[in-house]
């Protein structure tokens, strides 16, 4: 007989209460601090600063598993929305293009930074409303888990580890 055992998160580290990496705590008690760190991330990103304005983050490795296919072909009608996206990662240099040219193509709705960047990461999951994750497979994954604690509504595709973590609403 065969266990699955999740992953975990260690929540020293990913808390929003005591996160060291972003620069407004909050709680569920308190969450003036996610408004706060949304508005620090949209003006960092040079978008428009708004509470009424839907912030999706993306944190993810670009490679075809992670179901960035699926953005790019709905990439022109989801920029058709009353959102802004940003995306942080780094990986296959087609995807590195094509979002290069997204965010030239839509400045005020749209931005990415290339790279790996842990300080920033926690800033996204800590100012996203939502966090688009939508892999073709993930065994367990973590931002999810992430995205649970900030108060930052995960989207997955329901598959693998992202079924088995977030509750479909």
């Amino acid at each position: 007989k065969l266990t699955g055992i999740l992953n975990g998160i260690d929540y020293s580290t990913w808390n929003p209460e005591v996160d060291e990496l972003i620069p407004h705590h909050y709680s569920v008690e308190d969450l003036s601090g996610k408004s706060k760190c949304k508005a620090m991330l949209q003006k960092q990103f040079d978008l428009p600063v708004g509470d009424d304005i839907c912030l999706i983050g993306m944190v993810t490795r670009l490679v075809d598993q992670k179901g960035l296919d699926l953005v790019a072909d709905a990439f022109g009608d989801l920029m058709k929305l009353d959102i802004q996206v940003i995306l942080l990662g780094t990986g296959m240099p087609e995807y590195h293009e094509f979002f290069e040219i997204m965010a030239i193509r839509y400045p005020r709705k749209f931005s990415t930074v290339l790279v790996f960047d842990n300080k920033l990461s926690h800033l996204i999951e800590a100012g996203s409303d939502l966090f688009l994750m939508p892999s073709m497979y993930e065994p367990c994954g973590l931002n999810q888990l992430y995205s649970l604690r900030y108060g930052t509504i995960p989207i997955v595709r329901a598959t693998g580890g992202l079924k088995d973590t977030v509750n479909p609403a």
